[in-house]
This record gives C-alpha cells, structure tokens and sequence, in this order.
C-alpha cells in the first residue's frame, strides 16, 4: 500500500515534530526520507518555518535542530499517531495491572475530548484494535508490584515459566 503523500501543513509540523524529538542535528536528507519528499522540498519548507519564526538553527549539510521552549499544539495529531495511541492505550488497557488500565482508558477519553471532529472515527470506529488473551487476568496483581519495583530502581530475579508453567531449566533434559 502506497503512503498518501503529506499536505504541505502537515509536512511541516512533521519536520517540527523530528526536530523535536531529537536530542542531535537533523539533516535535510534524515528529514526527507523519513518524510518522502526532495532535499529541494524540505530546504523551502525549513526556510519557510524559519520565516515564521519557529527557533530552527542549522544549515544545509550540517543538520537542523529546534531551539528550546518553541511551543507548538500538542495535539495537532495525524491519523496514524492517533491509531498508534488508540492501539496502545487499548493494549494497555486490556493487559495492564489495574491503575495502568484505568489510566489508559482516561488517556483515550482525554484525547477524544481534543481531537476534531474528522478524527473522531478513529477513536469511536478504530481501524485496528487489539485481543484480550484468555489469561489476561492472571498476574495482574504481580504487574503492579513489578512496576512499583522497577520505579523504586530494584534489582529483580526473574523466573520464565513455559505454556505449561513450567519454570525455565527446571525440565530433565
């Protein structure tokens, strides 16, 4: 399936959405493979960002990067990033402990709140979804105490047990 091509507003918040995300320089080849347009086309769009007074500093060969405290809308979101968060707050939701899933599904009704009208359907009517398993229950107890433990930066010995629940090496070979 071929990527319909960006509408130039969106192309732009994109390019300021990678610079944001990184910590290093980006050049304007990184920016035009991972937005599938000309080197041409993303020089024009730089400038024109930089012509409205977005804080890109950089130039051609060496990379871009976006200058500390530029505040965009936080939730000028495409349909994919919608779905990614939609399929993993519904993961979440389905397999987390119970204040990880009560949070998710707070996350989804948030975000439902903010998003356009254009977007609703990809929260009401979503294109992907995921499965509760048929032991989704088991162990969600142990879930929270996990993540408590790996917040407090506790070293933790984990056992693996099999399908069968069989703790890992204990089987005769």
């Amino acid at each position: 399936m071929i990527a319909e091509p960006l509408r130039s507003t969106d192309r732009l918040f994109q390019i300021i959405q990678i610079l944001r995300r990184s910590s290093r320089p980006v050049t304007a080849r990184m920016l035009s493979e991972e937005l599938e347009v000309s080197i041409r086309t993303i020089y024009r769009d730089v400038a024109h960002l930089i012509g409205q007074r977005v804080p890109i500093s950089g130039e051609a060969g060496v990379g871009y990067i976006l200058g500390p405290g530029y505040d965009m809308p936080p939730l000028a979101l495409l349909p994919a990033e919608l779905e990614a968060i939609i399929l993993g707050a519904q993961w979440v939701a389905a397999h987390g402990e119970k204040e990880l899933s009560r949070a998710a599904l707070d996350v989804l009704t948030k975000v439902k709140a903010v998003i356009p009208p254009a977007l609703q359907p990809f929260i009401s009517i979503p294109s992907t979804a995921t499965k509760l398993p048929l032991d989704a229950l088991q162990g969600k107890d142990d879930r929270a105490s996990l993540r408590a433990a790996i917040r407090a930066g506790m070293k933790l010995r984990l056992h693996y047990r099999d399908q069968q629940g069989e703790v890992e090496g204990s089987k005769n070979r």
